[in-house]
């Protein structure tokens, strides 16, 4: 049985690039940099006892949060232990170095995941013979935006498109180029107010104020996508899952119908602007209310703001049962399709999910991955994909049509 090779390489450089060291025999180009980097530059892939990845959407806040990383390493020499004088990296254990997780299959490198270490914590038992371990744990640059303070954004000014005042907000805490995907945007933005918050809020109400959605991927870039991805990306073909030989085999799948997603009374207010409020009394009736509010968003007119709350509630006045994650066992289940989706799907990415019940009858629904989870150890790997409905599933604003394939669009 063919499996993914994990690499776990360590980097004890400063700044955020993730790119490695250049080595005679093992340079990439257009991934590689050259540098005198040997001693920096750690591959402890052959030591890997355990890794877990964690990444995507919450959805309450219908936002991505911070991805987070655990990853064990056995060191029974004490490397990785900061007070050892003798070890090979000494003076270089501190928090804030890098981490990257990748995962080479049939060829292909796939990333997983790219961070900054927060913690080590070192476990040395009393018995010698028994195996020490040295545990990472690790943040994506999430974090970094979340620690970074502003005020001002240069250049911010009024008529911004979206993805211009997310570059501009990725300048003023000067994120490299190189490490952005940023959609050019739809909605043109107010200035930017200058109130002192953190660079990860004022990214998130661009986002928000776009009907788009700002995060990090698993090679450690910031990605901006605007509405045209986040509402239209579910009519895309979807990667298919079956437990009836249709599709690809899965090892478990979770089916939920709850009120989770329900909101039927949407309130959105721009800064300076009058709140635009959209209810749908038919599902208040139902489902008792289910309130949403974002404030001090930053589109420049009430009528774009009313729209959005009135595709909200369009979008979430009803439920129905859905898949809320699938998992899949690299190991037991010996596919080569099933392998590359569990390491080349991402958040966006529409799936397909059927499965049997007892009685002969099935479940069947098409969703968005919004989360993505791995669990690996030398002897198993587990993908975990959560999965949600759309932010929002269709609607016009300025007679664009951000409609999905199948499903109803509402027209002011």
């Amino acid at each position: 049985m063919t499996v993914p090779v994990v690499n776990a390489i360590i980097n004890f450089s400063t700044g955020p690039s993730f790119a490695q060291a250049a080595i005679i025999g093992q340079a990439v180009f257009g991934t590689n940099v050259f540098a005198d980097s040997a001693a920096v530059i750690v591959d402890v892939s052959d030591r890997v006892n355990m890794i877990q990845t964690n990444r995507g959407r919450t959805a309450l806040s219908d936002q991505f949060q911070t991805g987070t990383m655990t990853l064990r390493i056995v060191d029974q020499n004490g490397d990785f232990n900061p007070t050892n004088p003798s070890s090979p990296y000494a003076g270089l254990i501190t928090p804030m170095k890098k981490v990257q997780i990748t995962a080479t299959y049939s060829g292909v490198t796939y990333p997983i995941f790219s961070g900054f270490i927060t913690s080590y914590v070192n476990t040395q038992p009393k018995d010698a013979t028994e195996v020490a371990y040295t545990t990472i744990q690790a943040v994506d640059a999430y974090r970094l935006a979340q620690n970074a303070q502003i005020s001002t954004v240069t250049g911010a000014t009024a008529g911004n498109l979206s993805g211009t005042r997310i570059n501009q907000i990725l300048d003023q805490i000067s994120w490299p180029a190189s490490m952005r995907d940023v959609d050019a945007g739809l909605t043109t933005m107010q200035a930017d107010p200058g109130t002192t918050r953190t660079s990860l809020s004022a990214l998130q109400t661009v986002a928000d104020s776009e009907y788009g959605a700002i995060y990090v991927d698993a090679s450690g870039s910031f990605v901006f996508q605007d509405r045209t991805v986040t509402v239209s990306s579910i009519g895309d073909t979807p990667t298919l899952f079956a437990d009836d030989g249709t599709g690809i085999k899965y090892a478990n799948a979770i089916w939920k119908l709850d009120d989770t997603l329900v909101f039927n009374s949407a309130t959105i207010t721009a800064v300076g602007l009058t709140p635009q409020v959209a209810i749908n009394q038919a599902s208040i009736d139902k489902y008792f209310i289910h309130s949403y509010f974002l404030n001090n968003l930053l589109m420049q007119t009430d009528a774009v703001a009313l729209d959005y709350a009135r595709a909200y509630v369009a979008s979430r006045a009803e439920t129905s049962i859905r898949c809320d994650a699938i998992e899949l066992d690299l190991y037991t289940l010996d596919y080569n399709t099933g392998i590359i989706a569990a390491l080349d799907l991402d958040f966006f990415d529409p799936i397909t999910v059927i499965t049997t019940q007892p009685g002969g009858s099935t479940l069947d629904k098409t969703l968005q991955i919004f989360g993505v989870g791995m669990n690996i150890t030398p002897n198993s790997w587990k993908t975990v994909f959560t999965t949600l409905e759309p932010i929002i599933d269709g609607f016009i604003i300025g007679n664009v049509d951000y409609g999905v394939l199948g499903q109803n669009v509402l027209s002011y």
